[in-house]
């Protein structure tokens, strides 16, 4: 027997759920539709390289036999256009002018919570969810039949499970997005959805998470741009202007990466290598031991562009305290954020306290007050 047979409609609120045929995705339908909502899975089908393992049917037809198992309607929702566009060509773009894309970002920004959301709304739904581990909080009556929502602010809240939290990659969320979603899982540890999973009697309650980029898994990004810019090895060089190792070629690499160069000469007890600098139309990258007390491979402040403004707190010119996330999974760290010519114009100056190491033009950086995820920003050039 079915959840929905069991408990039946508590409300006549409707709810998109991006399923993926993973376990969060899956058990975030199963937990909406025991709390009474009147729940749909969607797949949503994206653009794939011709060149890499075709791994959507397989994901679909695991989607579809949770549906099943739920006794709710399923849907397939074909985005192969605007994932090509605002996730795909934007990668491409931003690695071939030598900055670091945050693919996840847009793909949540114009498929998750753009293109998916416009479409449930159309089809008369009043949410979508997903299966991100984050919260929303807000007080007040929430958009729904033929109601209009009181509550003008609503707070994105990181993950319960801090190890699997993924407010980093939500950034870019607007209050109206935040009022048609919900995450059914932001609030549980991952063992407990694995063990709700199991006590829903669903087939995926073991099925490993699946890594890498959104919605394309594990990709081996050097071997993907090779189809689309033009790669070649080139000098990694010390801060003296020496080469002293080679590299599969500077658009590949961020600032701050460790790894995926060769030093020509190295001894087990040296300290590694971070990348400090690159030279796109030399094709070089500069290295150094990392070493926070020297000034020339940190900064004291990062200019932002294109800003997403969660809460009205951050609309100040004057500056607030703020904790800084520069890189997923990175330690926050505290600085002062301040609004440059109005909030209209999307720009901010992230002030840190402390000398902090370079941050590569492109990547994303989010700011938090405690818990609550504030806004966010792309590192101008």
């Amino acid at each position: 027997m079915s959840i929905k047979q069991k408990v039946g409609h508590e409300h006549d609120q409707k709810v998109f759920v991006g399923m993926s045929g993973g376990v969060d995705s899956s058990v975030s339908a199963a937990l909406l539709l025991e709390q009474g909502y009147d729940v749909t899975g969607v797949f949503i089908k994206v653009w794939q390289a011709d060149f890499l393992p075709c791994t959507w049917r397989e994901e679909r037809r695991d989607a579809m036999r949770v549906a099943a198992h739920l006794g709710i309607p399923f849907l397939t929702l074909d985005l192969e256009k605007e994932y090509k566009k605002e996730v795909v060509d934007y990668m491409i773009r931003e690695y071939g002018a030598g900055r670091v894309p945050n693919p996840d970002v847009m793909c949540n920004k114009y498929v998750k919570f753009g293109a998916f959301l416009n479409f449930a709304k159309k089809q008369g739904a009043d949410f979508v969810a997903t299966g991100h581990y984050a919260r929303i909080q807000g007080v007040g009556i929430r958009r729904g039949k033929g109601v209009e929502n009181t509550h003008t602010q609503f707070k994105l809240l990181v993950g319960a499970d801090k190890e699997k939290d993924q407010s980093y990659f939500l950034w870019t969320l607007t209050q109206e997005q935040l009022a048609h979603t919900l995450f059914p899982v932001g609030h549980l540890q991952k063992s407990e959805v694995r063990a709700l999973a199991r006590t829903f009697g669903l087939e995926n309650a073991e099925k490993k998470d699946s890594q890498g980029l959104c919605f394309m898994g594990a990709v081996d990004m050097p071997e993907f741009l090779k189809h689309y810019l033009k790669i070649e090895n080139g000098a990694v060089m010390n801060e003296d202007g020496a080469q002293i190792g080679t590299h599969d070629g500077a658009l590949l690499y961020t600032i701050g990466q460790r790894h995926g160069f060769s030093i020509n000469k190295t001894s087990a007890t040296e300290q590694p290598y971070f990348i400090i600098g690159k030279d796109i139309a030399e094709n070089t990258v500069t290295v150094a031991h990392r070493n926070l007390e020297n000034v020339s491979k940190t900064l004291s402040a990062v200019l932002l562009n294109e800003c997403n403004v969660i809460s009205e707190r951050l609309h100040t010119t004057e500056g607030i305290r703020v904790l800084v996330r520069t890189r997923y999974r990175e330690p926050l760290v505290e600085g002062r954020w301040n609004m440059i010519g109005g909030h209209e114009a999307g720009c901010a100056e992230i002030i840190f306290d402390h000398p902090h190491e370079v941050v590569a033009a492109g990547q994303s950086v989010v700011v938090y007050d405690g818990e609550n995820c504030l806004g966010g920003g792309v590192v101008a050039e």
